[in-house]
């Protein structure tokens, strides 16, 4: 019996959800306008120095986002010599691959890319819940797929994006360096999957 109750006790825990496992308060009112403004700005190209690890590949180059207008994103990605390596746009949901070659034309690849800068690119997902840490910073439980995260410091700037399943986070986007809306570092990393991410403004 002694043991049941151990391992029951075990399960719930395991079970239990992102806010409850980390010790997060239930908290309502303001919410930010902008909730992610890192890629807002439809006067600015967003450059970066990019490395995509996929897998035993590796790929660098120069990773551009480019505001279009609104809920419209176009990402391309270059070797540093200026060949395409891919280019994607984001019009509202819809996801249209411009070009891709073929060495990157996989399905698993594209699904993770697309997902990953869709995160990335969201400037007001919808709020389900507001949660409150010690430190006085802010998780914001949105409507994106897979429980997402937006967790935000005590300034209401936007520090990483949590992506989570029960109580586990399965992927997150963190910015660094950030200087007038601008996250001049972005690391994506993935928990069970071998994709990362890393970009450095130039």
């Amino acid at each position: 019996m002694k043991y049941f109750l151990i391992s029951l006790t075990l399960l719930l825990f395991a079970c239990a959800s992102f806010p409850k496992k980390n010790n997060l308060e239930s908290i309502s009112g303001h919410t930010p306008t902008v909730i992610n403004p890192y890629f807002s700005d439809l006067a600015m190209d967003y450059i970066y120095k990019a490395k995509i690890n996929f897998a035993d590949k590796s790929f660098g180059g120069i990773f551009v986002i480019k505001k279009m207008g609104p809920e419209h994103h176009r990402v391309v990605f270059t070797t540093e010599m200026g060949n395409k390596l891919f280019d994607f746009s984001f019009i509202k949901n819809e996801f249209r691959i411009n070009f891709i070659p073929s060495e990157m034309n996989k399905k698993i690849l594209i699904n993770l890319l697309k997902r990953d800068l869709f995160v990335l690119i969201n400037e007001n997902p919808k709020i389900l819940n507001q949660y409150r840490k010690m430190g006085d910073s802010i998780f914001l439980e949105t409507k994106l797929k897979n429980n997402t995260y937006f967790y935000l410091t005590a300034d209401e700037r936007l520090h990483k994006i949590l992506k989570t399943k029960g109580s586990k986070d399965k992927s997150s986007y963190i910015f660094a360096e950030i200087e007038n809306d601008h996250a001049r570092e972005i690391k994506i990393r993935h928990k069970n999957i071998k994709l990362t991410i890393d970009l450095k403004a130039i």
